[in-house]
């Protein structure tokens, strides 16, 4: 796939822009308004060269400089493409609340607070896209440093998904780190919101 470079300066100047910055800035905007996206193959070398009027070396050095920067990479057969940001490529990690404890040099314990098996409601399946679940497990659970509360845990499980959860206890072993341990993670949703806790939390949590 080829693509004409934008043929528009984009620095603001009453000197003359350099061959060089000119492609480096019109790359680099094109870049990042979204008109190349992560994995666009850009033109190669020598059709830059024809576009711009100018040699190959200068070509070269503009997108040297953007692979240095991080926008770009490089490779001998796979020319040169846009580089997807670390937010896109980086792997998947999931918290393993007790190894953070004991990799900050506390002693980690945990309490499970309440455990219930109950029919989904709908905002549950809002939170499980729409999966079918007949039966969901909803557990609380805290989670100490030294013994003072560290983490308050609320998982939900959609037991359809994760049917040998019907067995399992939860008195040492705190669900997430199960999970961790049982279900192989492919593909998550992780979404981060601040809430003011409500006042069981705050009083589990030691803030109320």
């Amino acid at each position: 796939m080829e693509a004409n470079i934008k043929n528009k300066p984009t620095l603001k100047s009453s000197e003359p822009v350099s061959l060089h910055h000119r492609i480096l800035n019109e790359v680099q905007e094109n870049i990042v308004s979204g008109k190349w996206q992560p994995g666009f193959r850009i033109p190669n070398e020598t059709a830059m060269a024809e576009e711009y009027g100018c040699s190959r070396m200068t070509v070269n050095k503009a997108l040297t400089q953007l692979t240095r920067a991080g926008l770009l990479v490089r490779t001998r057969k796979g020319g040169t493409r846009v580089k997807a940001p670390k937010s896109l490529s980086a792997a998947l990690e999931i918290t393993n609340i007790e190894k953070e404890v004991e990799d900050a040099g506390k002693e980690y314990s945990y309490r499970l607070l309440s455990d219930e098996v109950r029919e989904p409601t709908p905002n549950d399946v809002k939170h499980f896209n729409g999966m079918k679940s007949d039966k969901i497990r909803e557990l609380t659970c805290l989670h100490c440093a030294n013994g003072r509360p560290f983490c308050f845990e609320e998982r939900i499980i959609n037991m359809d998904a994760v049917p040998e959860i019907v067995d399992v206890t939860f008195e040492k072993l705190a669900p997430g780190a199960w999970l961790l341990q049982k279900v192989p993670w492919n593909t998550a949703e992780h979404q981060i919101t601040a809430c003011l806790a409500t006042d069981i939390v705050a009083d589990i949590l030691g803030i109320a």
